[in-house]
């Protein structure tokens, strides 16, 4: 997660869905991790693209990014949106049994 201090969207993806993230499913599969746009970015994340716009949540696995959700689009529409981002994952075969367990999980919940 890119973020910068003073973020309204931030703030609300901090109140609305930060405090349950690491107990999903989705969290467990994909652990969140924030970098601030205002810093340089760290050296393991150079590869990316970069946009002035926070939030913006970008799914990286093994040095590639498989996509991104660019702001806070509301509690509902995140978690649709990083379903579909993790089933790319899984589509692009580094996701394994752990992804298949989660898009299980996404069609009982939804």
């Amino acid at each position: 997660m890119f973020e910068q201090a003073g973020c309204v969207w931030c703030e609300t993806f901090d109140r609305e869905i930060a405090p349950i993230y690491p107990k999903t499913v989705e969290g467990q599969r994909a652990p969140l991790r924030r970098v601030n746009i205002d810093h340089t970015l760290p050296s393991d994340l150079t590869f990316l693209e970069t946009e002035r716009l926070a939030p913006l949540f970008v799914l990286v696995e093994k040095g590639q990014e498989i996509g991104r959700i660019r702001g806070y689009p509301g509690e509902d529409h995140f978690w649709g949106l990083l379903g579909a981002l993790i089933r790319k994952l899984d589509a692009a075969g580094t996701g394994g049994e752990r992804g298949r367990l989660i898009e299980k999980s996404l069609h009982l919940s939804g």
